[in-house]
């Protein structure tokens, strides 16, 4: 049985839930948290691999910094950005998984 079976769950842990996956739910995050949780990149990086503008990339990377799913460093001139909470890819690798099954 789910550590979470058979709670009732309080109202602000349901809204930190909803929000969590809320945040999740656009590709474009999915995309660029699935590659930062294999590498720590810069925007210029994330942009080329992902053929994605910049500017996309830098409004994507505010919220995912917001619900400090990601983390940044300076290095030199550069600002480089990694995942930040390993709760989170767990969460993305299971819905992968789960949406990569057979009839789902």
């Amino acid at each position: 049985m789910n550590d979470f079976m058979g709670k009732n769950l309080e109202a602000d842990v349901l809204e930190r839930v909803s929000q969590t996956f809320k945040a999740l739910g656009d590709p474009t995050r999915i995309r660029i948290l699935t590659l930062l949780a294999r590498e720590e990149c810069a925007v210029n990086q994330i942009a080329e691999t992902l053929q994605l503008s910049q500017s996309a990339v830098s409004h994507q990377l505010k919220t995912l910094r917001a619900y400090r799913f990601v983390r940044y460093r300076r290095e030199g001139q550069n600002i480089l950005y990694a995942c930040d909470d390993l709760h989170i890819i767990g969460l993305l690798s299971e819905a992968i998984r789960h949406a990569e099954e057979e009839g789902v």
